[in-house]
This record gives C-alpha cells, sequence and structure tokens, in this order.
C-alpha cells in the first residue's frame, strides 16, 4: 500500500509514520505537512527510509491535495488546528484549515481514484450530550467552533460515501497525549504543560476546580486504530466513526498527582476559572471500534504516562520544539 498522511509531521501524525513504516505490507508512506503546528525534528528519523516522502504543503490549496494523492490507495487524515481556545479566539482559520482544507482532501481524493480515508475525528463531537460513556450514535450540540468543524468532516464523509462510493472512517480521539507533543504554545494540551511544570518546578494552573475528567489515551492505541482503519477487510467496518480511547476516566487531579509521583514532586497547582467551550466530563464506550476493527488498546493509562514523561525528561526540560 502507498499511504498519504496529512500532518504527518505532527504530534499523532509522526508516530502514525513510525507506525507504518515499520510494517512489511507499506511501500510508500508520504507526509504532506505545512509544519505550521508540525515539525521537521518529528519526522527526521524517517528521512533515510526509502519508504518515506515528504512534501511541504498546506491542504487549503487544492492542487497541493491534488498532486499529493497521484498515486495513493489510501489516506490517513491528521491534519488539524486542534485547540478549542484557539478555535473560540480564531474561528475563521480553523474553519479554513479543518473543514475547506478536509473537504479539498477529500475531492482531490475522488478525482485521483483513492481508495479509503480515514480521517481524525474528535470526541468534542459529543457537545453537550450528557450521557457516560459516550456511544457513537448520540451526540448533543456542539460547545466551540473546534467542534462544529470536526462535526462538518463526519457529514462530508457521510455524504461523500454514498454519493461518490467512497470508503471514509472516522476516528474520535479522545484527549490524545505521548511523546512528540509539542508543550510549548499558548494552545499546548494539558499532559504537557503538566510534565513541563513539574521539570520545571513551577506549579501549573489547572482551569477549574480540577474535578473535570477525560478519557487520556495514549497515542499507541491512536496509531492502532488508524493501522486498523487502514487495512480493514471488513465491510462492514467501513463508512463508520468510532471512539478511539481507552474507556477510564481520569480527572485533571488525579492527573497532575501521578505526574507528580513520577516526579517525585511535591508542587500544589494553581487554579484559575473554567475554561469556555469545555465539556464537564468525558468517557468512551470503545465497544464499537473493538467489535468491527478489532481494536484494543494495548497501553494504559498508567503505562503510557510514564513513557511519555520519561521521554520529555530526556529531552533535557523541553529543548525539544
Amino acid at each position: 500500500m502507498n499511504i498519504l498522511v496529512t500532518g504527518g509531521a505532527g504530534f499523532i501524525g509522526s508516530n502514525l509514520v513510525k507506525g507504518l513504516l515499520d510494517r512489511s505490507d507499506i511501500q510508500l508512506v508520504r507526509v504532506l505537512d505545512n509544519l505550521s503546528t508540525g515539525s521537521l525534528q518529528n519526522i527526521e528519523e524517517f528521512r533515510g527510509d526509502p519508504r518515506f516522502e515528504f512534501v511541504e504543503g498546506d491542504i487549503r490549496n487544492y492542487a497541493t491535495c491534488l498532486e499529493a494523492c497521484q498515486g495513493i490507495d489510501a489516506i490517513s487524515h491528521q491534519a488539524a488546528l486542534g485547540s478549542v481556545p484557539r478555535s473560540i479566539n480564531d474561528p475563521l482559520t480553523s474553519n479554513e484549515v479543518n473543514v475547506t482544507g478536509t473537504l479539498n482532501l477529500f475531492t482531490a481524493a475522488k478525482e485521483t481514484g483513492v481508495k479509503r480515508i480515514v480521517y481524525a475525528a474528535s470526541s468534542s463531537t459529543y457537545g453537550d450530550h450528557p450521557g457516560l460513556p459516550k456511544v457513537e450514535d448520540r451526540i448533543g450540540n456542539p460547545l466551540s467552533p473546534y467542534a462544529v468543524t470536526k462535526y462538518v468532516n463526519e457529514l462530508y464523509a457521510r455524504v461523500y460515501a454514498t454519493t461518490y462510493g467512497m470508503q471514509l472512517i472516522g476516528l474520535r480521539y479522545f484527549n490524545v497525549f505521548g511523546p512528540k507533543q509539542n508543550p510549548k504554545g499558548p494552545y499546548a494540551a494539558v499532559i504537557p504543560l503538566f510534565v513541563k511544570a513539574v521539570l520545571d518546578n513551577e506549579a501549573p494552573q489547572i482551569n477549574g476546580d480540577g474535578e473535570t475528567s477525560r478519557d487520556f489515551t495514549y497515542v499507541a492505541n491512536a496509531v492502532q486504530a488508524n493501522i486498523l482503519a487502514l487495512t480493514t477487510t471488513n465491510t462492514e467496518a467501513v463508512n463508520q466513526v468510532y471512539n478511539v480511547a481507552v474507556g477510564e476516566q481520569t480527572s485533571l487531579n488525579q492527573l497532575f498527582e501521578s505526574i507528580k509521583g513520577l516526579a517525585g514532586s511535591d508542587l500544589a497547582p494553581q487554579y484559575g476559572p473554567e475554561r469556555r467551550g469545555d465539556v464537564r466530563h468525558s468517557l468512551a464506550d470503545i465497544s464499537k471500534a473493538k467489535d468491527l476493527l478489532g481494536y484494543q488498546p494495548e497501553v494504559s493509562v498508567k503505562d503510557g504516562l510514564k513513557t511519555t514523561f520519561d521521554w520529555y525528561r530526556s529531552k533535557h526540560h523541553f529543548a525539544y520544539s
């Protein structure tokens, strides 16, 4: 298979590239990334592999998408502007990248005969639906522009599948974390921020009372789900949306205590206001992905946190960028 990974120089994308190149049935992994949030450092280790190809370009450019899709069998679409706060501060750019960029890619794939697209969806799609655990066919109203963009991706995928006979599989990620997740910048995710805080011995700020909870998911589990979705031969598994998580709930307070324990730190966090657009609690039902894709998350939150903490610590207090 020849695979295109959009956003392949980013956090999840670069971990996925490694997972694909570790397989003998993959002939080519082409990465398309504009490096706005990704990094050349994330893909440096692949440069010597003759099956790896890097294209610097933006999914907002349709001609770029068309060119990147040439000779490709399947696409893993990871390119997006993440972060709820970023989308609240700049909804136009989030829409341009996440909606227009995705539509460009879906259309380019249609025009070039790409057989299958696996795209990064989001647990933010559940919005204000109060039910726990989250089940794929029960969603509420979106709570942020980011959530709207990711839901629109799912709607377009459904229409492209029925209208053009394409195979599209959406993976609703639940708070993915792990090595190569950038701790810098105003929209950094909570786990790298907490790790950075304890390594720098600076108290982090927790939004709200710290009892907000998430289904934190180590990146290797997301990579597994992507590869299963790209390669499945189960006809019932295509044109579906799946939760990608571990099915466990962890509060921000519990998370910080775990990271403190790994560091041997006695830091106390500072508490601030709740973040706009945030869901209070999140927990995934992963039975659909297990049943149709054969997904079995192999790395627990505890083990994933230790691996992640050790990786960041090895980077000498975040010289990594």
